[in-house]
C-alpha cells in the first residue's frame, strides 16, 4: 500500500475525533459539557474541505470571460486503465497536459479560432459507484485572443472544435508521450486505431459547470450522506445511474469498498487542478487584454465574503438549546506507533 493511502486513511479515521484536539464548552444550565473536535482537512476525507472549494469557486469564477463557455471530457480508453493504475503519477501527468496540448493545437488553428483559449483543467478517476475510470474535465472560454494580440476572435461556428478530429489528436499525442517514456511496449495497436472519447459540450456563462468541478477538487469518490450504512462487514450506498438518472443502490464488503475508494488517492503531492493558455499564471497578462476587449463576467456571487471558519466562543447546548460558555482547547492526543489513530 502507497505512503499516501495509509496517510488518507489515517486521515479520515482522526476526524473529528480526540486524536486531533479541539475545543470544550460548558453548559451553566444543565451542567453538561461539549466536545468540538478538529476536522483533518484532508482532500480525502467526506466529511471535510466544503469551505475550501467555496474559496476556490470564488477564485476561479475571476477568471470567467463574458462569452460563451465548454466543458470538454476527454477519457482514458478503458485498455490503458491498467497502466494508469500501476503507474498513476507518470500517466495522470501525460494526460493531462496531451489532453490540453490537444486542446490548444486545434482552437490556435485558423480554421477554428486562431488564437489563445483559457483552460481550467481537473482530473478525475472514478465514476458514481467509485470505479476506476480515469479522465480529465476541461472549462474552456468559446473564443480566444489572437495571435498578433490585438483583437479577440469570437466563435465562428456553434460548437468549440469538431470532437472527432479533437480526439484524433489527443490519441496521438498520447501514444507519443507514452513512448518517449518507454511505455508504449506491450499496448496492442488495436488501441490506436479506434475511436476515443471526447465530449464537448456548451455550458454557457460557464458558472454552473464551475460548481459542478468544485466538489471534485477537494473531496475523493463519495460523501459521507452517500453511505447508508455498515452492516455485517458490507457497505451500502447510494448513487445515480448516469444513464437512467436514477438513484441505485451498491452493496460492497467492506475491504472492497476501502479498495475502490483508496484508489482514486492520488499520488504524493500531484496536483489535480491545472491551467493552459489564458488562464494559466504566467499569461495572466494576455487574460487581462481579453478582459478589455469582451469585458468580465460578472459572478453570480459577486460581492461575497468568503470568511475563514473559527471556532465560535458560544454554542447552544445540544440537550437545553442555552448558549454554552467556552472553556479551552483540548489538546491533540499522540498516535500510538501502530499506525492507526486512538
Amino acid at each position: 500500500m502507497p505512503p499516501s493511502h495509509k496517510k488518507a486513511m489515517m486521515a479520515i479515521e482522526s476526524c473529528r475525533t480526540p486524536a486531533l484536539g479541539g475545543h470544550v464548552y460548558h453548559c451553566n444550565k444543565c451542567s453538561r459539557d461539549c466536545y468540538s473536535y478538529h476536522s483533518c482537512k484532508s482532500r480525502y476525507c467526506p466529511q471535510c474541505q466544503n469551505e475550501q472549494a467555496d474559496q476556490w469557486l470564488a477564485k476561479q469564477e475571476q477568471l470567467l470571460l463574458n462569452v460563451p463557455h465548454f466543458l470538454v471530457t476527454f477519457t482514458l480508453p478503458a485498455e490503458l486503465r491498467s497502466l494508469a493504475r500501476s503507474r498513476q503519477k507518470t500517466v495522470y501527468n501525460i494526460l493531462m497536459r496531451t489532453s490540453a496540448q490537444a486542446l490548444l493545437t486545434l482552437t490556435e488553428n485558423r480554421k477554428y479560432l486562431g488564437g489563445m483559449v483559457g483552460i481550467i483543467s481537473v482530473l478525475q478517476t472514478w465514476t458514481r459507484d467509485l470505479r476506476y475510470h480515469p479522465h480529465v474535465h476541461m472549462l474552456v472560454c468559446g473564443g480566444s485572443l489572437s495571435q498578433d494580440r490585438q483583437s479577440w476572435l469570437s466563435l465562428r461556428y456553434p460548437y468549440l472544435v469538431p470532437q472527432k478530429a479533437l480526439a484524433r489528436v489527443f490519441a496521438g499525442k498520447f501514444r507519443h508521450a507514452l513512448k518517449k517514456v518507454d511505455l508504449l511496449k506491450g499496448i496492442p495497436t488495436r488501441i490506436w486505431k479506434q475511436s476515443w472519447v471526447v465530449d464537448v459540450l456548451a455550458v454557457g456563462s460557464g458558472q454552473s459547470a464551475l460548481r459542478y468541478l468544485a466538489p471534485y477538487i477537494f473531496r475523493v469518490a463519495i460523501s459521507n450522506r452517500r453511505i447508508l450504512s455498515l452492516d455485517q462487514g458490507k457497505v451500502t450506498f447510494q448513487f445515480k445511474d448516469s444513464k437512467s438518472q436514477q438513484q441505485r443502490i451498491a452493496v460492497l464488503l467492506a475491504e472492497h469498498f476501502i479498495h475502490r475508494f483508496l484508489q482514486h488517492v492520488l499520488p504524493h503531492r500531484f496536483i489535480k487542478v491545472r491551467t493552459y493558455g489564458l488562464f494559466s499564471p504566467k499569461r495572466r497578462h494576455l487574460l487581462q487584454l481579453a478582459k478589455r476587449f469582451v469585458g468580465l463576467a460578472v459572478p453570480q456571487n459577486s460581492g461575497k465574503q468568503l470568511q475563514t471558519t473559527a471556532y465560535p466562543r458560544t454554542i447552544d447546548c445540544p440537550h437545553c438549546k442555552t448558549p454554552m460558555q467556552y472553556i479551552g482547547e483540548l489538546p491533540r492526543i499522540k498516535v500510538a506507533s501502530t499506525g492507526r489513530s486512538p
